[in-house]
């Protein structure tokens, strides 16, 4: 099965912005930037048809493309240098889509939201990294090994990135499964949440049960008030009530504090008769 990281770049390799020469030589440099100024290699066939469409775009003979193996080399006889004054936002797109489909990745946000860009030199990624952070895309740089990778672990910086490069189709996807993933793992929240207060209700009232047996054993019983005897007996009858539920039930009804009131009473009478 295709990765959706395969399916981004997929969708970028058919981008039809290619008239702009300009734009072409910011996509190659972006591209370039991943690995040295001088080569660079890859497998997927992708990369070799943007590739392929930015070369003959670029009406230069400063490139060399050749196959090593199963694998895609591109030459350069110059030195790539990324300009410091990037002209406009489109240049600033184009470069930094270079380097996603040169040597990024996303992982499938079924699973996690994790985007990254791996590069061989530490300045070309403070490159990529201070022009989308112009664009309030925030991302990190930690070494690996003898590379540099930027990398992106909000949803929402992703989603914004994959806007920013152009890879829209790919953003839709991004945010229907981000939409109910984050639906999911609300609900399951709720679940636990529940699922634990209901299991904290149940073992309290199975204490509460628990004293008012230990009670009667002990022939302690009298030395509630009528009020506790009866809300005790209710409590006999009623293991699954809840506080309010009982305090409805006694014969003058009370509110929720009134019950813990007396459950509190023959708790601590409870944990006197265990301590003799």
């Amino acid at each position: 099965m295709e990765s959706f990281s395969s399916k981004v770049k997929k969708e970028l390799s058919k981008l039809n912005n290619l008239s702009n020469k300009n734009l072409v030589r910011c996509e190659l440099q972006g591209y370039l930037l991943t690995t040295n100024s001088e080569k660079f290699i890859t497998e997927n066939e992708y990369n070799i048809n943007r590739f392929s469409k930015l070369l003959s775009n670029t009406g230069t003979d400063d490139f060399k493309i050749e196959m090593q193996g199963n694998k895609f080399c591109i030459t350069t006889k110059n030195k790539i240098v990324i300009s410091e004054d990037i002209k406009d936002e489109e240049e600033a797109k184009a470069i930094v889509r270079g380097s996603f489909m040169g040597s990024g990745s996303v992982s499938n946000p079924t699973s996690k939201y994790h985007l990254e860009i791996v590069f061989q030199k530490e300045e070309n990624a403070e490159i990529i990294k201070e022009i989308i952070q112009k664009y309030n895309i925030s991302s990190k740089i930690l070494k690996r090994e003898k590379n540099y990778i930027i990398y992106i672990k909000d949803g929402q910086d992703i989603a914004n990135f994959l806007a920013f490069i152009g890879a829209n189709s790919s953003v839709l996807k991004f945010e229907d499964i981000r939409v109910i993933r984050e639906v999911r793992n609300k609900v399951n929240r709720i679940v636990n949440c529940e699922t634990a207060n209901l299991n904290k209700v149940i073992n309290a009232a199975v204490r509460q049960v628990e004293d008012i047996k230990l009670i009667k054993k002990k022939h302690k019983f009298d030395k509630l008030s009528d009020g506790e005897k009866e809300l005790a007996e209710l409590r006999l009858k009623n293991p699954e009530a809840t506080l309010t539920e009982l305090g409805q039930m006694l014969s003058k009804p009370i509110g929720k504090s009134g019950v813990n009131h007396r459950l509190k009473v023959i708790s601590d009478l409870a944990e006197e008769l265990r301590r003799k």
